[in-house]
């Protein structure tokens, strides 16, 4: 394969330190998803919490950096669930329709980190986009690997384009995600049932 997946490290309980920064980047996340990155503002964050604006900077040293610390943590649990995901005994089907759950289940209760992750992080200055430009493709290359991992397993079609079925993968999860927002909990699992059954019937049908 042409991904190596490496086992998921036990994480530590969090501490009260990191209890708070994430109540901070969860209001970074519902300010720019509601006002947009532009619309924004670290005063509109700190209002949220409750706290004054000077606080913020212990946190954040300025509202980019908020920024990329929502796409980062957005896109990093999207490539943590799927690995955790490929390191389960599954056949590629089982996969396949637990990897569109695990990008679009967080439109139930992180919708704000989709949003903002799909619709503001071109606004990140340039020096800042490696660290989620590097998520990013580590999300991909997993995608690829469960793909690959289809067709020598003879469920997915012998001549699929990994690359060609990840674009699909992620563009049909994410246009659910700009039309939907934040719906319903069982007209979630309809919409996953649903596309999983379009990528099944359609470009990975035998």
């Amino acid at each position: 394969m042409s991904v190596s997946v490496q086992s998921t490290v036990a994480r530590k309980p969090a501490g009260k330190r990191e209890v708070t920064r994430r109540r901070v980047i969860d209001a970074a996340a519902a300010e720019f998803a509601e006002h947009g990155y532009h619309g924004g503002s670290t005063r509109g964050i700190a209002d949220r919490l409750g706290m004054k604006q000077g606080s913020l900077y212990y946190h954040f040293k300025s509202k980019e950096a908020a920024l990329e610390e929502v796409c980062r943590v957005g896109v990093g649990e999207f490539a943590d669930g799927l690995e955790a995901i490929l390191h389960k005994e599954q056949n590629s089907t089982e996969r396949l329709r637990a990897a569109v759950a695990n990008h679009l289940t967080p439109l139930l209760d992180k919708s704000d980190y989709v949003r903002v992750f799909l619709f503001e992080r071109q606004h990140l200055p340039r020096d800042q986009r490696g660290e989620v430009a590097r998520l990013s493709r580590r999300y991909e290359a997993l995608l690829r690997w469960m793909f690959e991992d289809g067709i020598t397993a003879d469920a997915f079609p012998p001549r699929l384009d990994s690359g060609h079925a990840v674009l699909v993968f992620i563009g049909a999860c994410n246009m659910v995600a700009a039309t939907y927002g934040r719906p319903a909990p069982e007209q979630l699992d309809e919409l996953m049932d649903g596309v999983a059954d379009l990528l099944l019937g359609g470009l990975l049908r035998r």
